[in-house]
């Protein structure tokens, strides 16, 4: 296996990147035989970074659509479609808004992604690189989400800024009740900057390769979640675990909970304000009072493809 673009000493056999593995398998199958002139080395720097940009957003696209469309269709709320704050076409707005906003998104990112190809970050290839083997990768698990939710909710409320909100997070704001498409709508600044310490990570603390791939997916995935209008949590985590119940109520109160994961930072930075959903008084209570009163029409199109408001599968 080649080790991309490495100086001597700089990076060692067993310590390759997380993204030098994604590159090796797409140059194997694709890049090399059907893409890229055989003039080209595969550790070339330039080829590296075309590279790069074409899998990350290949990537980040199918990752987006493919998990959105799978909450959108199996797990979102479609009375929520309803609200009176639900926007107009606001699916494909959300869409169309993250489709063009990832590919920019991408660039300072794959100048990340380049760094660790070069070997510059602390990610690893073998258990037995870790100083702690096995429980060595579970605690980096469990760093990993400490400190990126740490990050992120410092990053949010810098967003919220009254000098920076307009410039930068407002569009994601739009979406006050959002569908799981929601989730990568942001403006290209917001949604690098909320996605930073994801990558800041294996630069400052030791990672394993496999582990980071597993994690970045699994961010994609949490991220749709807490856009998807599930307001259930499991019972004794409410108060632990930010949910989308506790993200739909940032959208609509704007300075509460801004955290990723866990309530830890709302509640040491005061900005915790218990899920109103949980309360009775969430958005699927607001579309229910109306239809009791008579002030809504019949389903939207995309209504009948979806979840009732009881959670089972319309007929």
């Amino acid at each position: 296996m080649v080790l991309r673009g490495v100086a001597p000493g700089q990076q060692q056999p067993g310590t390759e990147a997380a993204m030098d593995l994604v590159l090796n398998v797409a140059d194997h199958y694709v890049l090399t035989p059907y893409v890229y002139p055989a003039s080209w080395p595969e550790d070339g720097a330039l080829r590296q970074i075309l590279s790069l940009l074409v899998v990350t957003n290949l990537g980040a696209a199918v990752l987006y659509l493919g998990l959105g469309a799978i909450s959108y269709f199996f797990i979102f709320d479609h009375d929520l479609m309803k609200h009176p704050h639900f926007l107009e076409n606001q699916v494909k707005r959300e869409i169309k808004y993250a489709m063009t906003s990832l590919p920019w998104i991408s660039i300072p990112t794959v100048a990340l992604f380049f760094a660790e190809v070069r070997g510059y970050s602390k990610l690893y290839d073998n258990v037995t690189d870790s100083p702690l083997g096995w429980p060595g990768l579970f605690l980096s698990m469990i760093s990993f989400l400490l400190f990126t939710d740490m990050c992120i909710y410092w990053i949010h409320r810098f967003l919220h800024h009254k000098l920076i909100y307009k410039l930068f997070h407002k569009p994601h704001h739009i979406w006050k009740i959002p569908s799981p498409f929601a989730s990568h709508a942001f403006h290209p600044v917001d949604g690098f900057l909320q996605g930073l310490p994801y990558h800041i990570y294996p630069f400052l603390f030791p990672l394993h390769k496999v582990l980071y791939l597993l994690l970045y997916v699994f961010v994609n995935i949490w991220t749709i979640s807490i856009h998807d209008g599930d307001y259930r949590v499991p019972d004794g985590l409410t108060s632990v675990i930010n949910g989308s119940a506790h993200h739909t109520d940032h959208h609509l109160f704007f300075d509460y909970n801004y955290g990723q994961y866990f309530t830890l930072w709302d509640r040491l930075g005061r900005s915790y304000r218990h899920p109103s959903a949980l309360m009775g008084k969430g958005p699927l209570e607001v579309v229910r009072k109306l239809q009791a009163e008579g002030k809504l029409g019949g389903k939207t199109k995309e209504h009948a493809n979806g979840r009732s408001q009881n959670g089972r599968k319309e007929e």
